[in-house]
């Protein structure tokens, strides 16, 4: 039998990915047969059927508008599709918007991930004969804030989450840490590093300064630009995901990085000389004009990186992306999807719901 997937969040940025990932590359990169994804979004303002729109003839995937915490649609969604793993990205996820709301992050990032992990546990107590497998993604913001000479984040690294996102999926990350050793359950947990690449939403660093340096406007950049991401491009992190389905012990934590630390600064000034590259429009801009430094965000971590060699040693993954190669892609996919762009920009990407299926 080959997997049947329930991908939560599978209209988002990393899920959509995710989702093209499973269904177009997964055999080929690790010899997986995909039966069947079934995508579960609730559709919130950053899930995008747009994301997934280039695969509406594949019979191998379906498409439910539902929420993560609606108890009885995800029991009915795993038994109709014999589900034999999950793959859980479902989350609130932006810190400057748990900062101004934080109800919504505990009860999705928190709550929903109870409702999952216990629908699922009854579902494969149901089915013994099925290899379950339940494979929970986190962040590296879990674990805090690094000093400039402190060593990158290990999974044995402490947890100290300092804003309300990274709280909820830390209380998240316990959770699944807790049905695993009461319960046996076959989790497995995945904290990565910045993501970037094709689907991400406008509100997120490098589409919103791609789209500000097309719009003329100047780029806003938190502080003194000196805090610290690690890199990682969402297709390596997607196959990443994947070898820990595929590979990953259960009970096992697996932290997912590309070895790409980079200040923001340094990264808006690779942006903007790429863009200038790849849009003959935009022409020769000098960094210094458009950026503009705008008061810092309340507890912002200085620094994030991540040590990610035991995934690499264990499972044999690795990025194939550097961050100069991620990057042009990155802008590339931008350029040459500027309606998708348009589309978020107005708001119009919220109004064709048309062909999905419902909980309702």
């Amino acid at each position: 039998m080959g997997y049947r997937i329930l991908v939560t969040g599978g209209a988002g940025f990393i899920g959509s990915n995710l989702v093209h990932y499973l269904l177009e590359a997964a055999g080929l990169d690790l010899s997986v047969e995909i039966e069947r994804v079934v995508t579960l979004d609730k559709l919130t303002y950053a899930g995008n059927l747009e994301n997934l729109k280039d695969l509406e003839g594949d019979e191998r995937h379906r498409v439910v508008e539902g929420d993560i915490c609606d108890r009885r649609l995800v029991d009915e969604l795993l038994k109709e599709e014999s589900i034999n793993a999950v793959m859980h990205l479902a989350a609130e996820s932006h810190v400057d918007r748990s900062i101004e709301e934080s109800a919504s992050f505990v009860q999705t990032n928190v709550v929903g991930t109870h409702c999952l992990l216990e629908a699922s546990r009854a579902w494969a107590n149901t089915r013994p004969e099925i290899e379950f497998r339940f494979v929970h993604v986190s962040t590296d913001e879990v674990y805090g804030s690094l000093g400039v000479d402190d060593p990158s984040f290990s999974e044995v690294t402490p947890y100290s989450p300092n804003s309300p996102y990274s709280a909820s999926k830390a209380a998240s990350d316990h959770l699944v840490r807790a049905w695993f050793h009461t319960y046996e359950f076959p989790a497995i947990t995945t904290n990565c590093s910045n993501n970037y690449g094709p689907f991400q939403f406008p509100e997120k660093l490098i589409p919103l300064m791609i789209s500000k340096l097309q719009r003329g406007e100047r780029l806003p950049v938190y502080g003194d630009g000196s805090n610290v991401r690690d890199w990682l491009y969402v297709e390596d992190h997607c196959r990443a995901l994947v070898t820990a389905l595929v590979k990953g012990i259960p009970g096992e934590v697996y932290n997912v990085g590309g070895n790409c630390e980079k200040t923001n600064l340094e990264v808006v000034r690779e942006l903007i000389a790429v863009l200038a590259d790849l849009d003959l429009k935009i022409g020769t801009i000098d960094p210094d004009s458009v950026i503009e430094f705008v008061t810092d965000r309340p507890g912002h971590d200085w620094r994030y990186a991540i040590d990610s060699s035991k995934i690499q040693s264990e499972l044999g993954w690795a990025p194939k992306e550097s961050f100069e190669s991620g990057l042009r892609k990155t802008v590339r996919w931008y350029l040459d999807n500027a309606e998708w762009a348009r589309h978020i920009e107005d708001g119009s990407y919220r109004g064709e719901r048309l062909g999905l299926s419902s909980g309702a």
